[in-house]
């Protein structure tokens, strides 16, 4: 009998939910159920799948009154809950729109004259997507879409952190039998994700570096595609023509949105010496600007920090800061308000690399500043990392910033704006590092990473091929 899990409220710090994860042997036989449907699903055609997933669309936005009010309880915050939304929705019209188009099989001629080739996908049966807890609704359905659309079942264990966004989202599936039959969800912990794994034809994963080994050992025993993406540790890159009033603009916005709670977060900034006073002068005074959530979601732009665990992290990468020298001119302090915890915008200086704030992913608000003397010396400390998920470069001239974004080791660069993969998910990348491995769940490859590929090679004649036994 497995143990109920009791969840915590990020603003009140009370224990108001209660998840109950599945026995071993019931999430196979759930996992068995989802793969013996898909085999329906699959058959049905894309033209269908699309129908069956506009038609939970509609049933979202018909309860999305009830999904809102469950993203708030999860996270504590709500104008980045009502974005997250509409993120979701979008990118199933998105993903309805270039199914058809990606999904096509081919066939052409080959360098030998006689024998055709046909091209076929065919999906993989049961898709495992083990999912965090920051951006709980579009973590977990951004794997999930196109792996539908491709003919795949799908199993989504979400955090057990934030899993109160389950039940509407269910609902709404509910009211589609045929994508009720393929597309389910677990709750659970750790235990719960490792037992997924076990039962599933290629599993997604987005979490930690040390859980996402685990992840790629466990499928590697048992032969499947994990597609991981890990920590962040993104860096940004000021040079000394940047236009600064952008520049903290979006610096500020690609740090502390969501609480810095992103591993696309910029995490370390890098400025040029001759610019840094100005630069971290108006980084200060626009911080100030922002306030908390607090003692209401509507009373301010910043939201709590939803896992307690991450609270610590934070305030310890703050005092090994401080104490190694750093200067804090903002922020600087996690605090309890109501039972939540919370921490204010927060810009550090007099930082290096022998700290914590930048070198191991913060996860918060926090905004560690440093100067440069040379360009070289920028692009050694970007690339002074574990991490690649992504990077930031600012210059007056596209050309310049290319010029460094080239050498950056990273799989996602914004040129003049910061964190823009939060927003754009057209661009195909790759996660450099520890930051991950796999195909891109951005772009077409997003889709066709859940086909396998099949090739028909077809003799068109009846002629003896020449590379045959001579018979006579």
């Amino acid at each position: 009998m497995t143990k109920p899990i009791e969840v915590r409220n990020p603003r009140t710090g009370k224990l108001d939910y209660v998840i109950i994860p599945p026995p071993p042997k019931l999430l196979a036989q759930q996992c068995n159920r989802a793969r013996r449907a898909q085999t329906r699903w699959y058959q049905i055609g894309l033209e269908a799948r699309i129908a069956a997933i506009q038609q939970w669309k509609q049933a979202i936005l018909s309860g999305r009154e009830q999904l809102t009010e469950a993203l708030v309880n999860d996270t504590g915050r709500l104008s980045i809950s009502l974005l997250e939304i509409d993120s979701f929705l979008s990118s199933i019209d998105r993903w309805c729109g270039l199914a058809p188009e990606l999904l096509q099989d081919s066939a052409k001629n080959t360098a030998i004259p006689f024998i055709a080739l046909q091209q076929k996908s065919v999906p993989y049966p049961l898709v495992g997507v083990i999912s965090p807890w920051n951006f709980p609704l579009l973590l977990s359905t951004i794997d999930a879409i196109p792996a539908l659309l491709a003919g795949c079942a799908v199993i989504i264990k979400p955090s057990e952190i934030a899993p109160r966004f389950v039940a509407p989202l269910m609902t709404a599936v509910n009211t589609v039998p045929i994508l009720r039959d393929v597309l389910g969800f677990v709750e659970g912990a750790g235990e719960t994700g490792a037992n997924l794994i076990e039962n599933v034809d290629l599993i997604c994963f987005t979490g930690s570096v040390a859980t996402g080994r685990k992840v790629a050992e466990v499928a590697a025993k048992r032969f499947i595609p994990a597609f991981l993406e890990l920590g962040g540790k993104d860096p940004a890159i000021v040079l000394e023509s940047a236009n600064l009033e952008l520049a903290t603009s979006a610096i500020l916005w690609g740090s502390v949105v969501n609480t810095g709670q992103s591993c696309l977060s910029i995490e370390r900034i890098y400025v040029a010496e001759s610019i840094f006073e100005e630069f971290y002068h108006q980084l200060v005074a626009k911080a100030y600007r922002l306030q908390l959530a607090y003692p209401t979601v509507e009373s301010g732009e910043i939201g709590p920090i939803i896992a307690e665990r991450q609270a610590a992290i934070i305030s310890d990468h703050i005092l090994d800061a401080v104490e190694k020298g750093a200067v804090i001119h903002c922020g600087g302090k996690v605090e309890e308000l109501g039972g939540g915890w919370w921490c204010r915008p927060t810009v550090i200086t007099q930082v290096n690399h022998s700290m914590k704030v930048m070198t191991e992913e913060t996860f918060g608000p926090i905004m560690p500043v440093m100067s440069f003397p040379t360009v070289e010396e920028a692009v050694y400390l970007a690339n002074d990392s574990i991490y690649g998920l992504s990077a930031a470069v600012f210059a007056e001239s596209e050309a310049e910033a290319l010029a460094v974004a080239n050498q950056i080791d990273a799989g996602a660069i914004s040129i003049n704006d910061a964190a823009l993969t939060a927003i754009m998910h057209e661009g195909e990348k790759n996660a450099f590092k520890f930051s991950g491995i796999g195909g891109s769940r951005m772009g077409a490859a997003a889709l066709k990473r859940f086909m396998r590929k099949k090739a028909y090679l077809i003799k068109t004649n009846s002629s003896s091929d020449p590379w045959w036994f001579d018979h006579g």
